[in-house]
């Protein structure tokens, strides 16, 4: 079983997208990730859901969590506002990790290790002829594994 085998449509962003519409995107499609392309339609790195999150839960009540609790009802269900005008390129951590791209020749044990060096749920697989092909996510990875 390679890459290509296990690959699934996967949505993108760019850096100047809105955190807030990548949020809505996550939400909407029950996604773990995106996508992020460069200027050149290459992936560049891969947005996870909790990088989203992070930006949008205050650092204080992440330095404190027993903060979250003192924190009205309304107020907690909104906090996701304090994204703002924030933008996918300000989601991303300062120093760049590993890129999550394999070819589509990659095998399962590679994206798994991928995955796991990566911290990411998903791996964009890219032929370096036609670009970006799709993604495999964690769930793919992990119903394939499981059924062997």
């Amino acid at each position: 079983m390679r890459a290509r085998d296990l690959l699934t449509q996967c949505r993108v962003v760019r850096l100047g997208t809105a955190a807030i519409e990548a949020a809505r995107l996550l939400a909407a499609e029950d996604l773990r990730g995106l996508v992020v392309l460069d200027d050149h339609d290459m992936p560049m790195t891969v947005l996870a859901g909790t990088q989203v999150l992070r930006l949008g839960v205050p650092a204080y009540i992440q330095d404190d969590p027993a903060l979250a609790r003192v924190v009205d009802e309304a107020s907690a269900d909104v906090f996701l506002r304090e994204l703002g005008d924030r933008t996918v390129a300000e989601c991303l951590p300062e120093q760049p990790s590993e890129l999550p791209v394999v070819p589509p020749e990659a095998t399962v044990l590679e994206v798994a290790a991928l995955m796991a060096r990566t911290r990411v749920p998903l791996v964009a697989v890219v032929d370096p002829e036609r670009g970006l092909l799709g993604a495999v996510t964690l769930v793919t990875l992990m119903n394939r594994i499981v059924a062997s």
